[in-house]
């Protein structure tokens, strides 16, 4: 049943990162052509494919190391999160894009701190919790979410809610599966998501993102242009596409066509069938992730395990919900999919980290079988 669950664990990433090469190419030659631009049209082809063989390689290392010893060692991880979510804020350091400061440029090449922080902050609120092989008291407990404050404040004022908001999410399941007592998070979550609402939408930003996703018509030459062309994508897909390469919305029409929205051109061009298909393989990682959970040899692995597939899985309940038009635009890229570095390795690191927990019960597995 194991050797079932890795398999089907990296056969699904990778053919959906494959699937994801072939759109970036598919659309980036189109970006090209259309716009006569004076770059080559496999650039952002081979720009992904080097995150992705980036980050299976950094994933190797962690898979050698093994999960115990990536939790044991993430306090440090949390503290370096910290100090990059600092440098985006430092010029001509910190790279700013559409008005959002959340990536650090270097030789070419960009990170996005936040993505890190997406999984760095629960498996070092793991660490916390099993160190000690008992439930958090209240103190201990105040103690870890105030160290949390902070990346999340940094990362709330990037601004880049939709990454604040998944962290949260995260930290309430995590929440629930060490079974910190409801008394010391439930109520005070409450507060701050009641209190973190009024703020937010007080924000212009939020505020008309909350405007266009009621009525994306209304702003047509603005910011409802790419939910509502995002529509006309995934409606003309019909049951069986365009055809692959005859996507009409990549011509310009919608922009973010590699990143955010790169499964609405897919949808056009491969049609409900394509998209069946491709949430399939999400729907496989996730069985396969959890199953690994449930067979992890210890308290550890089960947190890890099960905290990795709850964060693929609803990254990618998130951008499919965006493109179709269900949720509010939040600028969650697709994981293994959508075109963006820093979210590619991550991602892969975290496939690496399941398929260390899966090892470790394995040979569990052998040692009592001698």
């Amino acid at each position: 049943m194991m050797n079932k669950s890795i398999l089907i664990l990296v056969v699904c990433s990778l053919t959906i990162f494959s699937i994801g090469l072939l759109m970036v190419f598919n659309i980036t030659s189109a970006e090209v052509l259309n716009r006569s631009l004076d770059v080559d049209t496999r650039f952002a082809l081979f720009k992904q494919l080097s995150y992705g063989l980036i980050g299976i390689g950094i994933g190797f290392f962690v898979w050698y190391v093994g999960y115990q010893k990536i939790i044991e060692m993430s306090p440090y991880f949390l503290m370096t999160v910290i100090f990059f979510l600092m440098l985006v804020f430092i010029p001509k350091i910190g790279i700013t894009l559409n008005g959002a400061k959340r990536w650090i440029g270097f030789a070419g090449f960009t990170i996005q701190p936040s993505e890190f922080a997406k999984f760095t902050i629960p498996i070092y609120f793991i660490q916390q919790i099993t160190k000690n092989k008992r439930h958090l008291d209240l103190n201990s407990f105040l103690k870890i979410i105030t160290l949390f404050a902070l990346p999340l404040g940094l990362i709330l004022i990037e601004p880049d809610t939709g990454t604040t908001i998944i962290i949260i999410a995260t930290l309430v399941v995590l929440f629930f599966l060490t079974k910190v007592k409801l008394l010391y998070w439930a109520l005070p979550l409450l507060l701050i998501t009641g209190s973190g609402t009024i703020v937010a939408y007080n924000m212009s930003h939020v505020q008309s993102r909350i405007k266009i996703y009621l009525h994306p018509e209304l702003d047509l030459k603005g910011k409802g242009h790419q939910p509502y062309q995002a529509k006309i994508a995934v409606g003309s897909g019909k049951i069986f596409g365009r055809g692959l390469g005859e996507s009409l919305q990549k011509l310009d029409y919608l922009p973010e066509a590699r990143s955010d929205y790169i499964a609405a051109i897919y949808a056009e061009e491969l049609g409900f069938i394509g998209m069946v298909i491709l949430i399939s393989l999400y729907m496989c990682i996730a069985y396969a992730g959890f199953l690994i959970a449930v067979k992890a040899k210890d308290k550890k692995g089960f947190y890890l395990a099960g905290i990795i597939t709850f964060l693929i899985s609803f990254q990618a309940f998130l951008n499919l919900g965006v493109v179709s038009g269900l949720l509010p635009s939040k600028g969650v890229t697709l994981p293994f999919f959508s075109q963006g570095g820093t979210s590619l390795i991550v991602n892969f690191i975290a496939i690496f980290l399941l398929l260390s927990v899966a090892k470790n019960t394995k040979l569990k597995k052998g040692l009592k079988k001698r």
